[in-house]
């Protein structure tokens, strides 16, 4: 921690095996999910570096408190890892992803990944189930979607499928925002996501803003 304060407060450092200063400037962007504010406070971080680095504090919810993200953060997964393990993407219905948005998710975003990913190879390119512990609704989730796949009532989402919903969504949120995309009260901040990442979305999905 203080040979990072240093860097910040006097923009010098020495290379392992150097003995000459060496001036830098740099910015520096940082990601924890803690409390480094409480941590300070108990004397576990240093309210110096803690200063330093919190020039512009950016807060990002939990997904537990954004779960209509994850819609739209599963289509991506799901796609992205049937290209990366070159596994086809297996037909999906609505009640697959009732269990996703029923758990609590302790590990965030990465934990919804790897779940997406442990989906897609379990299926062989077939019907997808999600392994979540803990998670009675996921029970009786997957009982119900075996039960609609043996009656033959079982409808299947295609990517194309997949695309609609993440466009549902973010239309849903520009109506909310007014058409705004950007700062306060705009889509991005109601989908809690980056403004850059919306508007890459919605050109990808040919959305344009009012």
């Amino acid at each position: 921690q203080g040979k990072l304060l240093r860097v910040l407060q006097e923009g010098q450092l020495e290379r392992v095996g150097e003995s000459r200063t060496r001036h830098i400037d740099v910015r520096i962007l940082a990601a924890t999910n803690k409390n480094l504010a409480l941590e300070a406070q108990q004397g576990r971080f240093r309210q110096d570096l803690f200063y330093r680095l919190s020039v512009f504090p950016l807060e990002v919810p939990p997904l537990r408190e954004r779960k209509e993200d994850i819609p739209v953060l599963a289509a991506h997964f799901l796609k992205r890892s049937s290209e990366k393990l070159g596994i086809p993407l297996p037909p999906v219905s609505d009640e697959t992803f009732a269990p996703l948005m029923a758990y609590h998710w302790p590990g965030n975003v990465r934990e919804l990944q790897n779940s997406i990913e442990r989906g897609l190879i379990q299926s062989n390119g077939k019907q997808i189930h999600f392994s979540l512990p803990n998670s009675p609704s996921f029970k009786q989730g997957e009982t119900e979607n075996t039960a609609d796949t043996k009656t033959g009532n079982h409808e299947t989402m295609s990517l194309k499928d997949l695309e609609r919903i993440e466009r549902s969504i973010i239309q849903h949120a520009l109506r909310q925002s007014g058409g705004k995309v950007y700062g306060d009260n705009g889509a991005a901040q109601h989908l809690g996501i980056p403004a850059t990442t919306l508007a890459y979305r919605m050109k990808k999905l040919g959305i344009v803003s009012d």
